[in-house]
């Protein structure tokens, strides 16, 4: 028999209807506009590690082929290049082969974007806003160094360790063939099995200065113990959960087009196929985006930990499975 019944309780669901509307006066009182986005576009996440997904549709162009969005980024910046000062954003977003407890096809992004607010700033209202939903106390606010960390809990420093040792290390840790993988991959495996576990279990823990290999969309600034370029980014994690992702944004065009390409070679590197990178972004930037940073939450997950739930389908009314 087909299960047609919600993957939420009619009850949860007056619960998040609740929490999301805490979100809104959030930042209602903040005087941070809200804003809504397309969920189709022309250009999709060229990350090597996202898979973006695609349909064809007929535009007035004919017969395109448009990206369903990984998150509202692109066009909210090109909202901050028009002039839009602070906005955030409740949006649909989608990612292929994300599915279990923590993940699901489609889920929901919280994403807003402060011009002329440095990232501590911006950490610091991310801690107001979780704790504003949370509707209780999560511990102190704690940083936490990327290198640091690699070094307390498995003994070695991330950025000069030799690549055969993480190789060698990670597929330990995993049960993986990580023969061939590129060090990124050794240290994304490393965060997730060894130390992501580890983090927000008595405190709400920030890391900051990943590798510069690791800033995505973010700007770059030397690494204040030896020089070595790092990404001016943070994530939040709580009870061993990662919830948010900020970024001082990176507002130099060429520098994005070059990323851009970059990410598309590797994935062709990798046996991917490639992502139309978005113009339309390209074009902002170069018109001017405002400094400023900005941050995405994954609502679904925050939703889950202050309601006690073990999975997000137990907060979402269809999960993909039922969808």
């Amino acid at each position: 028999m087909v299960d047609w019944r919600p993957t939420a309780e009619i009850e949860t669901l007056h619960a998040r209807a609740r929490l999301l509307a805490a979100v809104r006066a959030f930042f209602a009182e903040r005087e941070v506009l809200e804003v809504e986005t397309p969920v189709l576009g022309h250009g999709g996440s060229t990350d090597v590690h996202l898979a973006s997904l695609s349909c064809e549709a007929t535009t007035p162009a004919g017969c395109e082929r448009l990206w369903l969005q990984t998150s509202p980024e692109f066009h909210m910046k090109r909202l901050l290049a028009a002039g839009s000062g602070p906005i955030f954003q409740i949006a649909r977003s989608f990612r292929d082969g994300e599915v279990g407890t923590r993940h699901n096809l489609e889920f929901t992004m919280l994403e807003w974007y402060r011009p002329g607010l440095p990232l501590d700033a911006l950490i610091e209202e991310t801690a107001a806003l979780i704790r504003a939903v949370l509707g209780r106390e999560s511990g102190p606010l704690r940083h936490r160094r990327y290198r640091e960390l690699f070094r307390e809990v498995l003994g070695l420093d991330p950025f000069t360790a030799e690549l055969a040792a993480l190789r060698r290390l990670a597929g330990e840790r995993g049960g993986l063939d990580m023969a061939g993988a590129p060090r990124d991959d050794c240290l994304d495996l490393l965060m997730s099995l060894a130390i992501e576990p580890t983090l927000g279990r008595d405190s709400l823990d920030v890391v900051v200065d990943y590798p510069a290999s690791q800033a995505a969309l973010a700007r770059r600034h030397h690494d204040p113990e030896d020089g070595a370029w790092v990404a001016s980014r943070f994530e939040v994690y709580l009870a061993g959960l990662e919830l948010a992702n900020g970024y001082d944004e990176l507002t130099d065009a060429d520098e994005q087009a070059t990323r851009f390409a970059e990410d598309n070679a590797a994935r062709c590197e990798a046996g991917l196929a490639e992502v139309d990178a978005d113009a339309r972004l390209l074009a902002a930037l170069a018109h001017g985006m405002p400094a400023g940073s900005g941050v995405a939450l994954g609502l679904d997950r925050l939703i889950q930990l202050a309601l006690g739930k073990a999975s997000v389908a137990e907060v979402m009314a269809f999960a993909t499975p039922r969808a």
